[in-house]
């Protein structure tokens, strides 16, 4: 079972390095095995805290950006002004405020992210996603880690668990007409010529296997296995036709890179996909410029779409109890505003929001420090009710 036991082991310190073993054993005691799915929304780049979930109204005025804090629908938590569907539904999500590291380079801090290991130069760690594939493998023939729309890099990747345990690329949801590359036949091409044609290539490959002395023709063969198995699959097909939802749901989402991917990670973990990350491109909120229009115009509507109506329809389906979702960048931005009138790298303190896989909303854990620098080093001990101090 995925549960929270196993995810903490697995290595995820990359979400949940703040918490004490003391915590770990608590969670453990507290919650029953359950066989979770999880929705990643990874906001390449670095989503800047101070101007979403941290906000500081009494910041140092030179720190303080130009958007407004409005409560959320819990007593004592505030969020972004453009946040306003998000902030109607705080009781379902738990915010970090103390989420802390030392890289502060993206694709280190990518790294330690996704796969909770420092980058070293000589070995390539897998990405959780990766870990789950092998260490659960799939529920059906779907398969077990999906990216929305594609890895940038190798550390989305599986390191050195090897390639079958590459997540599988969905490519960009929000064009018209979508469909997953290569899921069909070639025209003119029926699954009689198919089968001809595998049996030609076993052949072929059972003169030269025994040269071989690496797992190459084993990962083929598992390549050619999954991609049979996913043309043959009406699961499959049904999973990623997002053209069958409702209009209405759709545009809730958004057309949007983030909304239809949500969207499709939803149907994806209806299909029986334990991980999905869904992003919305290489680094696409490093903000080292104009940071306060590109968000307010832009990245956080997008968000606040995809995000509120990802919880509304896990809930209206009863599956958000059985999925965690989890929001977050790789780290935050610095208080300071540039010369460019952007925000800069900064690992030292920021935000992450966690929601369902039975995690209780509600909350804030951690805190900041009075500019949002640094980790308060004397927070209230614990996860506590938004309202708190």
């Amino acid at each position: 079972m995925f549960d929270r036991r196993s995810f903490l082991r697995m290595g995820s310190i990359a979400a949940f390095g703040s918490l004490s073993w003391s915590d770990v054993l608590r969670l453990r005691a507290a919650s029953p095995a359950k066989d979770l799915s999880v929705i990643h929304l990874f906001l390449a780049g670095g989503l800047s805290h101070l101007d979403t979930f941290d906000m500081k109204p009494d910041t140092n005025p030179k720190y303080k950006g130009p958007f407004k804090a409005i409560p959320a629908n819990l007593p004592g938590l505030q969020v972004c002004e453009h946040l306003p569907l998000t902030a109607k539904r705080a009781d379902r999500y738990l915010v970090i405020r103390s989420m802390t590291h030392k890289q502060s380079a993206h694709g280190a801090a990518q790294t330690l992210w996704l796969s909770g290991h420092d980058a070293l130069p000589t070995v390539l760690a897998p990405a959780l996603g990766s870990v789950v594939m092998k260490e659960l493998g799939p529920r059906n023939e779907l398969p077990g880690y999906v990216f929305v729309p594609q890895p940038r890099g190798n550390n989305a990747r599986a390191g050195f668990l090897g390639p079958k345990y590459n997540p599988f690329s969905s490519g960009e949801v929000n064009v018209a007409k979508y469909a997953v590359r290569d899921l069909d036949l070639p025209l003119g091409v029926d699954w009689s010529r198919v089968e001809r044609r595998r049996g030609l290539q076993a052949l072929v490959d059972e003169k030269i296997r025994a040269y071989d002395t690496t797992d190459t023709f084993d990962t083929l063969d598992s390549y050619y296995q999954s991609a049979f198995d996913l043309m043959k699959s009406p699961r499959a097909k049904k999973a990623f036709d997002v053209q069958a939802e409702p209009d209405a749901l759709r545009n809730r989402y958004g057309h949007t890179s983030m909304g239809q991917g949500c969207l499709l990670a939803r149907r994806l973990v209806e299909a029986g996909v334990r991980f999905i990350t869904v992003t919305r491109g290489d680094n696409a909120w490093d903000h080292h410029s104009n940071i306060f229009p590109a968000l307010a115009n832009d990245f956080l509507p997008e968000l606040d779409n995809a995000f509120a109506t990802l919880l509304d329809d896990l809930s209206d389906r009863g599956m958000l109890d059985s999925t965690l979702v989890i929001v977050s960048g790789e780290f935050g931005r610095t208080a300071e505003i540039n010369v460019n009138a952007g925000r800069d790298h900064w690992p030292n303190c920021y935000s992450l929001v966690l929601a369902g896989g039975g995690i209780r909303g509600g909350r804030v854990w951690g805190a900041s420090d009075a500019d949002g620098m640094y980790v308060n080093p004397n927070p209230a001990v614990g996860p506590r009710p938004a309202g708190r101090k």
